[in-house]
């Protein structure tokens, strides 16, 4: 059974930096498919960004274009998203998911097949 399990979140100022990590028991965090989403009160779960096996593949949402970076820790076997220049609207709830669904598109909660429970970022002014 694969576990996700997210952790670094917290409440930082405007313009500030943060730095979440994804580990997971039950899959290999190393090479597998992972991503990033994240979701406010009263939105849908947006994508944030993935990184591909082998880090083939990295890709972000639009609204975090560089200002975030996903990357392999895999010293701590785990998947981080350093997140930099953060605003406001980038309060939400971070979600990390592992193994790619490929009928669906990555940037969509179909798309992946395992999912922790979250942790909270808060940006404030």
């Amino acid at each position: 059974q694969v576990q996700v399990v997210e952790s670094g979140g917290d409440s930082v100022q405007a313009g500030g930096t943060l730095t979440l990590s994804c580990t997971t028991s039950g899959y290999n965090t190393q090479t597998g498919y992972l991503t990033w989403f994240r979701q406010s009160p009263g939105k849908e779960r947006e994508a944030v960004a993935y990184i591909s096996s082998g880090d083939a593949g990295i890709g972000y949402g639009d609204s975090v274009k560089g200002r975030f970076t996903i990357s392999r820790d895999n010293a701590k076997n785990a998947v981080l998203l350093q997140m930099s220049s953060l605003k406001p609207e980038d309060t939400a709830m971070y979600y990390c998911a592992a193994d790619r669904v490929w009928s669906n598109s990555w940037r969509t909660v179909a798309g992946w097949r395992y999912w922790g429970q979250g942790t909270q970022v808060t940006v404030s002014s």
